[in-house]
């Protein structure tokens, strides 16, 4: 079966199906935070654009910010590992909350703010594919703020058998396929918002702004991994230079330091001559 170029899991798609889905989006983050759809009252995407960074050739991320009745939800895809994920998304998380207000405004207007993150490697040292972090007291285990909650959905260790009546596990089932056999099992089970977003899929799939957002993305990747090449070289030249500025340093010591050892030497031998 051969994977597809496009799944759930590529960042362009993914920002792309649910900002023109949004109904979709709000379900999908009313099954991960484990909450009832119909009880959402309010709900916006902050970042709706793609963001111009893609077209500029400039770095970029690729999330989707909301706000779910008052609260920061920031969701995104991960499918590399890149060994820093988890300082990665804290720093995400931590940007997020201490940008919600403005300078001067007071410390408990901070919303609570919620990072999701679906990523397509194995994370934690469990068995478990969810994981939900708080800011808690190490002992007591006494919640220090309830405005800190990141969430973790693991893709590499969902069930192999998709649950037709576990919502979540079907939501993930759409990241986690690859095939167009993949899609068509879980079309399979008649699940109406199934079937409604992986019609949704090959919509966005099929579209030509697809491709040419991807082509901007790949090309801005690359000059992200060159600019990156070019900080090391001139880090590695910086350094070079201080390194040898410092030998330079070190001999121009040594050079004086074995002239005074001469004169020394010199004076020494003056007044052996005159004691003599």
């Amino acid at each position: 079966m051969a994977k597809l170029k496009y799944t759930f899991k590529t960042d362009t798609l993914f920002k792309m199906l649910f900002v023109r889905y949004p109904d979709l989006l709000k379900k999908l983050v009313a099954v991960l935070l484990g909450i009832s759809h119909d009880s959402i009252e309010h709900f916006e995407i902050r970042n709706p654009e793609m963001p111009p960074e893609i077209i500029d050739g400039k770095f970029c991320r690729l999330d989707i910010s909301m706000t779910v009745d008052g609260q920061r939800v920031d969701l995104e895809v991960q499918v590399k590992d890149e060994n820093d994920y988890p300082d990665r998304s804290l720093y995400y998380w931590a940007r997020d909350f201490s940008t919600a207000i403005s300078d001067g405004e007071d410390y408990a207007l901070l919303p609570r703010t919620i990072l999701i993150s679906i990523v397509n490697f194995s994370l934690f040292d469990c068995t478990e594919f969810h994981s939900e972090f708080r800011a808690l007291e190490v002992s007591r285990h006494t919640q220090l703020t309830d405005k800190m909650s990141l969430h973790y959905f693991e893709l590499p260790k969902l069930p192999t058998v998709i649950d037709k009546d576990s919502n979540l596990l079907l939501w993930l089932s759409l990241f986690n396929a690859n095939t167009e056999e993949d899609f068509k099992r879980i079309e399979a089970l008649e699940v109406p918002d199934m079937k409604q977003a992986i019609g949704a899929y090959r919509q966005v799939r099929s579209a030509e702004e697809l491709e040419y957002v991807e082509r901007m993305l790949s090309r801005a990747r690359h000059n992200e991994a060159a600019a990156l090449r070019h900080a090391k070289d001139e880090e590695r030249e910086k350094w070079q230079n201080v390194v040898a500025e410092k030998d330079a340093v070190i001999s121009e010591t040594y050079a004086v330091i074995s002239e005074k050892d001469a004169l020394i030497a010199e004076l020494q031998a003056r007044l052996e001559e005159k004691k003599g």
